[in-house]
């Protein structure tokens, strides 16, 4: 199967942003873009980068986005392979399995931010509870900023990649192997955010000496990962109670805010967790969510 990442449309302001998150992301893994929209997925008052934004009647107006975003992000990346196609199948159900075949599904929530609460959209929220891969979630900029922060990749702009970090999940290395190998590609720092609670430490020790320990504790999960990526340059914070507020925080000007999402069974139906509903309600910068076992 070939590598790809993969971002959803329907002509939003959120979904072109979404498209230029992915296709920067698509260039640093130096593998294919591949844009795709729901069949039945209502199109938006998309205007053409060019031309009369009404189109002649009989138009396939989904078709005509599809080849003009690509045409755009082909011109402005020169080299980029893309790839377009229509998904039959209903949005939730057409996106999640495209994430399947994808290294990534990036797609464009409508604001996200303190200032408009959590829009992240029925579609959006159920693909990300459901999705196997990791999913990106990325907001259009509120207004034009100098420095490009909550936005995609700048060319030159050194923005930080945080992470959260749940010590307590034997699956972290999903998520820690992700956050690394973004921070490498993108020669950013990378700054890990590991929240604590004292009353659930069955080994904690005194009150006084249990920061240090933590402190130990998570300097110890990140070594080997410091060892593989000697490149990146790493900034580590235990901090007292959940990480959801913190993390939102100190990423106000980072690259990316990367946390994880534990998969769970049928029975128990989807779920995103706390903290990274936390965090997708108000972070600024995109929230790439790392599904894991």
């Amino acid at each position: 199967m070939c590598r790809t990442v993969t971002v959803g449309l329907d002509g939003s302001p959120e979904s072109l942003a979404a498209a230029e998150w992915a296709a920067d992301e698509a260039w640093s893994r130096t593998i294919p873009l591949r844009l795709v929209h729901a069949g039945d997925q209502p199109l938006h008052d998309y205007a053409p980068f060019a031309g009369d934004p009404v189109a002649p009647p009989g138009t396939d107006r989904a078709d005509q986005m599809l080849r003009e975003v690509a045409a755009v992000l082909a011109h402005r990346r020169p080299g980029l392979r893309l790839r377009w196609a229509r998904l039959d199948e209903s949005p939730v159900a057409a996106l999640a399995g495209a994430a399947r075949g994808a290294d990534l599904l990036v797609l464009g929530s409508r604001g996200l931010g303190r200032t408009t609460g959590f829009l992240l959209g029925s579609v959006a929220s159920s693909v990300l509870a459901r999705a196997e891969r990791p999913v990106v979630i990325v907001r259009a900029a509120a207004g034009p900023r100098p420095d490009g922060a909550g936005t995609a990749w700048q060319p030159g702009a050194q923005r930080d990649v945080v992470l959260g970090l749940d010590l307590c999940d034997r699956q972290a290395e999903t998520v820690l192997d992700f956050a690394f190998d973004t921070a490498a590609r993108h020669r950013v720092a990378l700054r890990v955010v590991h929240g604590w609670n004292p009353s659930t430490l069955q080994d904690a020790g005194p009150d006084d000496e249990q920061p240090v320990r933590r402190a130990e504790i998570l300097a110890e999960a990140l070594r080997p990962w410091r060892d593989k990526y000697p490149q990146v340059q790493v900034a580590e914070e235990a901090i007292v109670g959940t990480a959801g507020s913190h993390l939102v925080d100190v990423s106000h000007d980072a690259g990316l805010v990367v946390v994880g999402r534990r998969r769970r069974s049928a029975q128990l139906g989807p779920h995103i967790g706390p903290v990274t509903h936390h965090v997708l309600r108000e972070a600024v910068p995109p929230v790439a969510v790392v599904p894991h076992d």
